[in-house]
């Protein structure tokens, strides 16, 4: 059942303050205060719209502004050495190169020399064994020592002849003398006919004596021509003995470079056999098939670079030394050397370089590869002038695309025929991201130094 109200505790208002029937109720206050707060809410979203949209309002001009333009790297272009030049891919060659090669046979025994080794003429390279050769060497100077011998004593011979000739020479002079003085007094009559018998007799026994010891000399000079003959024939048997064991030890016959070594240690080699290759490359030489069309701009002395694949800077420039009189029907090209020095052996015979014969160098106009971009078959750089914002109508530097005639390439640059010239500002780094017209904003000095990353991919 209900509770029974307590009329003492009710909140019910006496009667002399009962409300005037004009003031409003507390729930219409609390509508007017919602009222109120509505307007002031659409009176403060009405004026931030009417400030973004009036053009004098801050927020408005920073959007309709735009960002101020986009920072690149730029480049001043400047009249650079433009050269002409043309690309041969060949192998280098060795002016002077030779397979070392034994004059004798015999088993390697010592090997002096290693491959890459510099040696010089005469240097040892192996030694083949001496053993045989040594004994005969000892043979053939045994008989050239007895073959002097004979021969010193077929001198000692002649020598006792010619003077024993001398003797008889000077007795016969003497009996010549008596005979003639005993004949002019035998015939005055001073002395009988007897005693001129006996001169004469002398006469013809000295006379004798000289032809006898003359016949001496002559057989003394034939067994000394002889022992000389048999000297002569010992001494080149032993030279040519001596030269078989100097053969033992095989030298190197020019200055160059040791190759690879085909014969090792204990080998048993052959006269002829290759043992290795001595090469010479202090100079080195490229072929050059010249074309045709280029024959008429070919000339002794002509530049040449030489570089490894991919590389930048030249190794090393040599000059055109050889011309072929004769073209290659064939090929239709004529046939050139170019003549390298090689500092410091950095060049290899049978090395394949890049090679670029310069036929001009003149001035022009160089730009980085990395400035060049390409649309629709057409190649273009962007040029930085001056300009307008296309937002704010506000002076502004713009990237201009302009269309450009490219030459060769040339290291990390183009050479540019047409489209732009000395003095011309051109963007290096972030031309994937400009349009033509775009504002941009040049790099300070310190930061176009290091550029952007990955401005040269771009």
């Amino acid at each position: 059942p209900p509770r029974p109200m307590d009329i003492s505790s009710s909140q019910t208002p006496a009667p002399e303050s009962s409300p005037d029937p004009a003031s409003p109720s507390p729930s219409g206050k609390r509508l007017w205060a919602w009222v109120l707060f509505g307007l002031l809410i659409l009176s403060g979203g009405g004026f931030a719209l009417w400030r973004l949209i009036t053009p004098g309002s801050a927020p408005a001009q920073e959007q309709m502004s735009g960002p101020p333009g986009m920072p690149v790297k730029t480049q001043l272009v400047e009249t650079s050495t433009v050269e002409d030049s043309t690309k041969f891919i060949g192998s280098l060659e060795a002016q002077q190169g030779i397979a070392l090669r034994p004059k004798t046979e015999g088993r390697i025994t010592q090997v002096f020399a290693s491959a890459g080794d510099t040696v010089a003429v005469g240097d040892p390279i192996v030694q083949l064994s001496p053993d045989r050769r040594q004994a005969e060497v000892n043979a053939a100077i045994s008989n050239a020592n007895a073959a002097r011998a004979s021969r010193n004593n077929s001198q000692a011979q002649l020598q006792a002849a010619q003077s024993r000739r001398i003797e008889a020479a000077a007795d016969a002079e003497l009996q010549e003398t008596e005979y003639e003085r005993i004949s002019g007094l035998v015939a005055e009559g001073v002395l009988p006919e007897q005693r001129l018998d006996q001169v004469k007799r002398d006469r013809n026994a000295a006379r004798a004596a000289l032809a006898a010891a003359e016949d001496q000399i002559r057989a003394a000079r034939a067994s000394l021509d002889e022992a000389n003959a048999g000297l002569a024939q010992a001494q080149a048997e032993s030279a040519a003995v001596v030269e078989d064991l100097q053969d033992t030890r095989v030298t190197a016959p020019i200055d160059g470079v040791v190759g690879e070594l085909e014969a090792k240690l204990g080998d048993y080699v052959t006269a002829g056999d290759v043992i290795t290759n001595i090469t010479q490359n202090q100079s080195l030489e490229l072929n050059l098939p010249i074309p045709l069309e280029r024959q008429n701009d070919l000339r002794p002395g002509l530049p040449v670079e030489l570089r490894l694949f991919q590389g930048d800077q030249p190794l090393v420039t040599g000059r055109v030394s050889f011309i072929s009189p004769q073209a290659d029907t064939g090929t239709q090209t004529v046939l050139a050397k170019a003549s390298f020095p090689n500092p410091g052996g950095r060049l290899q015979d049978g090395q394949r370089v890049e090679a670029r014969v310069i036929w001009q160098r003149n001035p022009g106009v160089l730009v980085p590869t990395a400035a060049v971009s390409r649309l629709g078959g057409q190649t273009f750089l962007y040029v930085v002038e001056q300009g307008e914002n296309p937002q704010t109508k506000q002076p502004a530097m713009v990237a201009r695309q302009t269309s450009v005639k490219l030459g060769e390439i040339q290291g990390n640059s183009y050479q540019v025929l047409e489209g732009v010239k000395a003095g011309d500002r051109v963007v290096v780094s972030g031309i994937l991201n400009l349009s033509d017209g775009a504002p941009v904003i040049e790099m300070d000095p310190s930061q176009q130094a290091g550029g952007p990353p990955g401005a040269a991919a771009q």
